[in-house]
């Protein structure tokens, strides 16, 4: 489905909470798992009427008890995309690449090699055009 609302807030989540812990995303997705990932897809709707750091903080204590190291914000040398921006490419990558299992797909989008290539915000990949990402995905490297 295209312009998954949802799926948007699941990935601009899971942007949001990678940096408050900075960790890498695939990292978040792993300790998160399909379950929590289901429910907060399922959820988004109501979830997104909190404030998204209230929701974030919530999980963080369950899931993601402690800090990493990763820190792409620091390291970028441009202005850094905020979470909602690059919550959208991940949210149309996982679109245009779905299986029919939306939460399956993006387990594999974020587990993958292209997911620190959009986190390197010193790059301009996360701000190509969908198509070229899913190519590039579909590739298994930038074409």
């Amino acid at each position: 489905m295209k312009n998954d609302s949802n799926l948007f807030y699941t990935c601009s989540l899971i942007e949001y909470m990678s940096r408050q812990k900075k960790i890498r995303r695939s990292e978040t997705v792993k300790k998160l798992g399909a379950k929590v990932i289901d429910r907060i897809y399922r959820y988004a709707d109501v979830l997104h009427c909190e404030p998204i750091d209230k929701v974030a903080d919530e999980y963080e204590r369950q899931y993601l008890p402690s800090s990493g190291e990763y820190d792409n914000i620091k390291d970028c040398r441009y202005t850094v995309p905020d979470y909602w921006t690059i919550g959208k490419v991940f949210s149309r990558l996982v679109e245009d690449v779905d299986d029919g299992d939306v939460v399956n797909t993006l387990k594999k989008v974020y587990s993958s090699w292209i997911s620190d290539e959009i986190s390197n915000y010193n790059s301009d990949l996360y701000y190509q055009p969908r198509e070229y990402l899913r190519e590039c995905y579909l590739a298994g490297k930038v074409v």
